[in-house]
């Protein structure tokens, strides 16, 4: 990753983009007060060093059918590098796990399933998650509701961090 030290107007370009990945590049530039030109080089290079992974649609589960979404604690029976690689590797395949984070203590992952109901969770937790090789136990949350859901993380336009998040 190239090192980029970021200043005001890349953390203004990260957090305006970060709210509206749509917005075009006149408009950003208008809004953190440069011309479109250097704004449109800023966001390239912003996106060269790793600091843009990506642009996305945030689709509603609901109004694709997807109404139930649990969160499942996954025990491994080895956690060897290889077989917490295997893991996240068959999880990576399975289009209903929509985040997998690897967490310490005494549950390995946290996964976030998506279902259109819950009997297609059932269904995936019993012939996919439980049996698959190595897992040893899944104990599973269904979220009633969820109030906030950002993308991203905060940005502070005035705060002097370098691109590996260290006060400068």
């Amino acid at each position: 990753m190239r090192r980029v030290k970021l200043d005001r107007i890349d953390r203004r370009i990260l957090r305006d983009l970060q709210d509206n990945g749509r917005m075009t590049n006149v408009e950003l530039a208008r809004r953190v007060g440069i011309s479109a030109p250097p704004c449109l080089r800023r966001v390239r290079a912003l996106e060269e060093a790793g600091f843009i992974r990506g642009y996305h649609a945030d689709v509603n589960p609901e109004a694709m059918g997807y109404t139930v979404t649990i969160f499942a604690f996954v025990g491994l029976a080895s956690q060897a590098e290889a077989d917490l690689v295997a893991f996240e590797d068959m999880v990576g395949d399975w289009p209903e796990v929509r985040e997998c984070h690897m967490l310490s203590g005494e549950t390995d992952f946290l996964l976030k399933v998506v279902a259109r109901d819950w009997d297609s969770f059932q269904k995936f937790l019993t012939t996919r998650l439980t049996p698959a090789p190595n897992v040893s136990s899944v104990k599973t949350a269904l979220a009633f509701r969820s109030k906030k859901q950002l993308p991203g993380v905060p940005i502070d336009e005035n705060d002097d961090m370098d691109e590996d998040g260290e006060d400068e």
